[in-house]
């Protein structure tokens, strides 16, 4: 026990120590940017720009958010691939552009274990069912029953043909045995939680801070929950388990990753500035009022095995529910 103890702090003390250098070594020396691979209005920007103040404090430059939306989060993926290895340039990916994407898009030259590291997961957004308030539907059930009385009456939204809230809805359909038609729309959540306010879709799966606001306004009416339980947000929406969808499990965690061949001692810069962001109190409570969860990894390596873990969890998916890939 001594030992293991022994070698613990040494790891500790090891990148303690790497961070300290990169400080030292005069980075970050101008300002920095956060790649977030989606429009703003959706989930990543919401959670971008409440990190944006606080890292740009800790990091002693400018912290710039850089939108680069567009082929469901992979425009993004490939700006922060391709970028300088030297710390100024990192993604806040997600579950779509680092899980479920790689699954989708095979043809797409860049694989989010391979080009880029994986430094920290910040946090997890659970998703929600959202209807336009005109359609007569307050529960899931309701919803269910009125696509199969009305088929091919209903179109569902989302941020394109490789998204999270698309494959949630695949699934949904499974269960149901229901048939919605899909309408993708390019940037993110945002644009297509648009498409649900103006209805030219009538449903939706998004997640549970992008669709809110607009909850609270009455401007979409929000059926189920995709978490473990009730949201403190929303307290009066049950989940999706309490109305009997009990697989419907897919959440949308976020992490930051820098290009490959960033510099150990960068990386565990970044690492430890991210851990200090994510667990300021104001932070959390900013967090927490739309819905979202801070949740850190343990360290890069422990990050970096999640990720793989999520790649193998949507691939099993997407081969099931037999979704056609690009």
């Amino acid at each position: 026990m001594r030992g293991l103890l022994g070698i613990t702090v040494a790891a500790a003390l090891l990148a303690a120590s790497m961070a300290a250098q990169a400080q030292q070594n005069g980075y970050p020396n101008r300002p920095v940017r956060m790649i977030v691979p989606f429009a703003p209005g959706g989930a990543s920007d919401y959670v971008g720009r409440i990190m944006q103040a606080r890292m740009s404090e800790l990091l002693k430059q400018q912290l710039v958010v850089d939108n680069r939306s567009g082929a469901a989060g992979n425009i993004g993926v490939e700006v922060a691939a391709t970028a300088s290895p030297d710390g100024h340039t990192f993604l806040l990916g997600n579950v779509g552009t680092m899980a479920i994407n790689p699954n989708m898009f095979l043809k797409f030259k860049y694989k989010p274990l391979r080009d880029l590291i994986a430094v920290s997961q910040v946090v997890d957004v659970p998703g929600a069912l959202v209807a336009h308030p005109g359609l007569p539907v307050k529960t899931v059930q309701d919803l269910v029953t009125y696509a199969k009385a009305n088929p091919g009456k209903l179109n569902y939204g989302s941020p394109g043909p490789g998204s999270a809230n698309r494959l949630e809805m695949e699934i949904f359909q499974l269960l149901t045995g229901t048939r919605l038609t899909h309408v993708p729309y390019k940037g993110g959540a945002g644009p297509a939680m648009i498409g649900l306010l103006g209805n030219e879709v009538q449903t939706m799966f998004v997640t549970f801070s992008s669709a809110v606001n607009f909850t609270r306004q009455n401007r979409v009416r929000m059926l189920g929950v995709i978490a473990p339980k009730r949201v403190a947000a929303l307290p009066e929406i049950p989940t999706m388990a309490e109305q009997g969808f009990k697989d419907m499990v897919v959440g949308s965690w976020q992490g930051v990753f820098l290009p490959k061949g960033t510099p150990q001692a960068i990386v565990n810069r970044v690492f430890d500035v991210v851990q200090e962001t994510m667990k300021t109190p104001e932070i959390g409570k900013r967090l927490e009022e739309g819905g979202v969860d801070v949740v850190v990894s343990e360290n890069p390596a422990a990050f970096v095995k999640f990720v793989a873990r999520e790649n193998e969890r949507f691939g099993r998916v997407i081969r099931e529910a037999k979704i056609e890939t690009e």
